[in-house]
């Protein structure tokens, strides 16, 4: 199968990875499902996409390594990150890896294409004064520790030194998509 229109989706979400794939269908992609890391390695022994959307979150699991296998299956694929629990370590850590772009969830196809088509980035980009609260900060601090821990909640909670429930409903709260 050709590249140039074809799309890895790597989401454990079934019915949206479903809606994204009829969606990109209908714009003309060939895409190809995976819902978990050994599922995209045996898709990447037959196919060689051109395009891939990886979830940050699969069940337990980061998506950093399959982001991290895509970008060595093919270096020139254009990578977009989408994730509910978006902080600039994972985003840092994406982009290291070899993602193109990172979007937070709820993102829908028009905001994945136009990520793909700002691959370059733009180095004319603002820049000013961030202003950051203590909530940005702790929401920042906690993402930076479960990315530490491969996403474990336990081991998370652990080294934030709260109790695993209290860090489930702070995640609950802010998890967007």
């Amino acid at each position: 199968m050709p590249n140039d229109r074809l799309l890895m989706i790597v989401e454990d979400d079934e019915a949206f990875a479903r809606t994204l794939k009829r969606s990109f269908e209908r714009r003309g992609y060939d895409v190809l499902l995976a819902d978990s890391q050994e599922a995209l390695e045996k898709l990447l022994e037959t196919h060689d996409p051109g395009y891939a959307v990886v979830d940050l979150k699969l069940g337990a699991q980061s998506g950093l390594p399959c982001v991290q296998r895509l970008h060595a299956h093919d270096p020139a694929m254009l990578i977009v990150v989408l994730t509910g629990f978006a902080s600039i370590a994972t985003a840092v850590e994406a982009i290291k890896l070899g993602a193109t772009n990172y979007l937070a969830k709820p993102s829908n196809t028009d905001d994945i294409e136009a990520a793909f088509a700002r691959s370059g980035g733009d180095p004319a980009a603002p820049l000013g004064p961030r202003p950051t609260s203590i909530k940005t900060l702790e929401w920042e601090h906690i993402h930076e520790v479960l990315k530490d821990s491969d996403f474990n909640i336990s081991e998370a909670a652990r080294r934030l030194g709260m109790h695993r429930r209290t860090l489930a409903r702070k995640l609950a709260k802010r998890q967007v998509g």
